[in-house]
């Protein structure tokens, strides 16, 4: 079992950064990618960003690239979502994910384990 705890939401300016971070405690694994998804009310769920175990391969989603970078420390079993230049159209709640097995990108319904949040809202 593995639970995934987010911190780093706020509320930020436009044009502003955060950091959100995903630390992942119970039973660890090796083999697995970790990435980050947001949702808004009425949207589904969408996959900004992911991250091979290895670290060496990345994915970002269009709408964030250039933006938005992923990173993770497995000594320590978390995963960074850093976050430049953020737009109102970012705001969101962004979840920690999990993927056993995975390589790089994961779509939504291939999470074996999901964070429970953190809100990140941009103001104009």
């Amino acid at each position: 079992q593995v639970q995934l705890v987010e911190s780093g939401g706020g509320l930020v300016e436009a044009g502003g950064s955060l950091r959100l971070s995903c630390a992942a405690s119970g039973r660890t694994f090796t083999n697995y990618a970790m990435g980050w998804f947001r949702q808004v009310p009425g949207k589904e769920r969408e996959s900004v960003a992911a991250i091979s175990w290895g670290g060496s391969t990345t994915y970002v989603s269009d709408s964030v690239k250039g933006r938005f970078t992923i990173s993770r420390d497995n000594a320590n079993n978390t995963v960074w979502l850093q976050m430049n230049s953020l737009k109102p159209e970012d705001t969101a709640v962004y979840y920690c994910a999990v993927k056993r097995f995975g390589r790089n990108y994961f779509p939504a319904d291939g999470v074996d384990y999901w964070g429970k949040g953190t809100l990140v809202t941009v103001s104009s």
